[in-house]
């Protein structure tokens, strides 16, 4: 009887390290959820609109797409940053209502999304958006005339980017406090914040950043639990408007594209105009 026990016992210890282990080594595919195909031209896409080419520090070149103001030029850029999953022909909807209201976008993918080379990590997405800002720069853009917008992990990469080099505004939609926070809500049974190679600390960032800041999330998040997003709204150092979208689901158009997020954008330029 002792001798089933103790085997028993180590079967399960043994399942339990097979599932830590298998953790540990495909983490990143738990996170990164990219559409690696090609896109296509810009152009087809949205009117206007024109492919570029964005040079990071660690030498690779990745695809982007630039949208002009299509009404009402209002002399500011918006540099997006995506969340984990597709690429960027998912977000023409989003491009199109900034452009509409005014704004040049630079829609960016990461490396390994939209037939870009790499693999994405907390390190590579780092230099993927200095490359987005370092091009708009190039291209006679102010940071005091630009704002960055995140979605989901997307205002983990912009926060990380604030910090260093800050803009005139920052809008973040759906932000979880940081990586193990958002990774322990859905993996209870593993010590995420232990096995955790990227970590994204957005509430920790944002804290030392006073640049007029957005905060838009769903009240019906079942990606990034709406109390996450309100704690990083709580963490920021400067003015700070939240904005909740009642009912709103983490992918749901209405939070994605809808009005209500390209209206935050048009009251923050408006504010720091």
């Amino acid at each position: 009887m002792r001798r089933r026990m103790v085997t028993a016992l180590l079967v399960v210890v043994a399942v339990l390290v097979l599932v830590l282990a298998a953790a540990w080594l495909g983490q990143r595919r738990l996170i990164y959820f990219p559409d690696a195909g090609a896109v296509s031209p810009a152009e087809q896409m949205l009117p206007g609109a024109r492919d570029v080419e964005l040079t990071t520090a660690d030498g690779l070149r990745l695809g982007a797409w630039l949208v002009p103001a299509s009404r009402g030029d209002r002399q500011f850029a918006v540099l997006v940053a995506p969340g984990n999953a597709g690429n960027r022909a998912y977000r023409v909807g989003l491009a199109a209502a900034l452009a509409d209201a005014g704004f040049t976008v630079l829609l960016i993918d990461y490396r390994g999304y939209g037939g870009n080379p790499g693999r994405p990590t907390e390190a590579g997405l780092a230099h993927d958006v200095r490359a987005a800002r370092d091009f708009l720069v190039a291209s006679g853009w102010r940071l005091d005339r630009t704002i960055y917008l995140g979605e989901s992990l997307g205002c983990a990469v912009m926060v990380a980017l604030a910090a260093e080099d800050p803009p005139a505004g920052l809008v973040l939609r759906s932000p979880f406090t940081d990586l193990a926070a958002v990774a322990g809500h859905h993996y209870s049974y593993l010590p995420a914040r232990m096995l955790l190679w990227d970590r994204y600390p957005v509430a920790d960032l944002v804290s030392g950043i006073s640049v007029p800041t957005v905060v838009v999330y769903g009240g019906a998040d079942t990606i990034v639990p709406p109390e996450q997003s309100r704690r990083v709204a709580e963490s920021a150092a400067g003015p700070v408007e939240i904005v909740r979208v009642e009912g709103a689901d983490h992918n749901d158009p209405v939070l994605a594209e809808g009005p209500r997020l390209v209206d935050a954008v048009t009251a923050l330029a408006d504010r720091i105009a």
